[in-house]
């Protein structure tokens, strides 16, 4: 499998940037990195494979990055945190042209496995109105009520990969991501994601010596959050698996926004007097994974600790603050 062409889009972002890297670790010789974005913006560039800066929503820019694939990670989307979600639903509803294009230019090279990444953000909000939430599993997912915009695409993007497989015989394989965190992503400038967010929110606090922190929304709120190294061998297992239909791919260690602060103030040293943002992006009131199926049919879950997981994006990003301060 070492010699068969892999193609990555989105390999310019977080995962992407990851996912390269563990499939050269692995001994692959041929990867096609493709992202929007320019090269010096990518979070990881491996001068060893093939970097190409393309705009995946267009079909000829599909084509061209498919061409003599045998498999695709799809992990291409415009995309943030809950503040970017929430404020950019049309920007997000786009994406659904990077899935579509780049499926009918994998249908068209004959790709032999296409994996989409998809999100615990297609669940029916009516399930995730208590902070005390049941784990959702995958059949909650209808009747459909995702999270508006993206949700809305990513939902329908897992429909347009199931049809190309019913309709058209490919192997198409979709995980639902739960909040992946980690090194080496973004962690400042509206896109990133919670535990970047506190991450870096807390270091500001410690070195500015100004100790306050800022949380969106009442700090009840409750998820979960799977590292990347969990993210990446899951990604890889589902592709190569028969699972056919959407599974989910998350930890099942449910915290509360403020207990994910109170594990980086303890990774930091630190204690900080806390105020609420009411008015802020927050999301839904709580969602947390339902791993039943993944462990039946891979006999595995995501099963790093959060507070592992968290002492390692945290020094990450502690390094890159005081790097550019």
């Amino acid at each position: 499998m070492s010699e068969k062409l892999i193609l990555i889009g989105g390999a310019g972002g977080f995962i992407g940037g990851h996912l390269v890297a563990d499939l050269l670790s692995q001994g692959h010789t041929r990867i096609r990195a493709v992202d929007i974005k320019p090269l010096e913006e990518w979070h990881q560039v491996f001068p060893q494979v093939e970097n190409l800066q393309l705009d995946l929503s267009r079909l000829d820019a599909c084509e061209q990055a498919a061409k003599g694939a045998a498999t695709i990670y799809n992990l291409a989307a415009d995309m943030g945190g809950m503040g970017f979600i929430e404020n950019n639903k049309a920007l997000c509803m786009l994406s659904v042209l990077i899935n579509t294009h780049l499926l009918m230019a994998a249908k068209d090279a004959g790709v032999e496995r296409y994996f989409y990444s998809s999100s615990a953000c297609v669940y029916n909000a009516d399930k995730q109105r208590d902070p005390n939430v049941t784990a959702l599993k995958e059949a909650d997912a209808y009747p459909g009520m995702p999270e508006d915009g993206y949700g809305w695409e990513k939902l329908f993007s897992e429909r347009m990969c199931r049809h190309f497989r019913e309709d058209f015989g490919m192997v198409t394989r979709v995980a639902r991501y739960h909040n992946v965190y980690g090194p080496n992503g973004t962690y400042d400038g509206g896109r990133e994601k919670a535990p970047a967010a506190i991450c870096r929110k807390v270091i500001e606090a410690k070195l500015s010596g100004k100790h306050e922190i800022e949380i969106w929304g009442d700090g009840h709120q409750t998820r979960s959050f799977m590292y990347i190294t969990d993210c990446l061998y899951g990604t890889q297992a589902i592709l190569k698996s028969d699972i056919l239909e959407a599974i989910n791919l998350g930890s099942s260690e449910l915290v509360t926004i403020n207990q994910l602060v109170d594990v980086v103030e303890e990774i930091a040293g630190i204690q900080l007097k806390r105020s609420y943002n009411l008015s802020a992006p927050k999301g839904v009131n709580g969602r947390n994974s339902d791993n039943t199926l993944i462990k039946e049919l891979l006999g595995w879950e995501p099963c790093t600790r959060l507070r592992d997981g968290m002492e390692k994006t945290y020094k990450w990003i502690y390094d890159e603050i005081v790097a550019k301060k």
